[in-house]
């Protein structure tokens, strides 16, 4: 341990996760961290792709039949940034149920 405060030296600390492979990242299925998940209202949306293109995490990665994104659960965080970009408030976010 360092001196000061209990703190440990940068070359104590431990690493964390390792890319071995590049293109990896669709293999870490971070969803399982949010605490909060994105609810489509249909009768609002105007399908202008605004969740889509400001998604960080792009799971916004398909369109249905209609037209409307689908948010991917699987990578979701719950961030809520396709909901406060919304030009017609379509997105809400709504408490994830254990």
């Amino acid at each position: 341990m360092g001196k000061d405060k209990g703190m440990m030296p940068w070359q104590e600390v431990p690493f964390g996760l390792y890319i071995f492979e590049p293109g990896n990242s669709a293999e870490f299925k971070t969803g399982n961290w949010r605490s909060m998940r994105p609810v489509l209202d249909r009768d609002k949306c105007i399908k202008c792709g605004t969740c889509y293109i400001m998604c960080p995490d792009m799971c916004y990665d398909q369109r249905d039949e209609e037209g409307y994104y689908l948010v991917n659960l699987y990578y979701c965080k719950g961030c809520g940034i396709c909901m406060a970009t919304c030009p017609k408030e379509a997105i809400t976010m709504v408490l994830e149920e254990v």
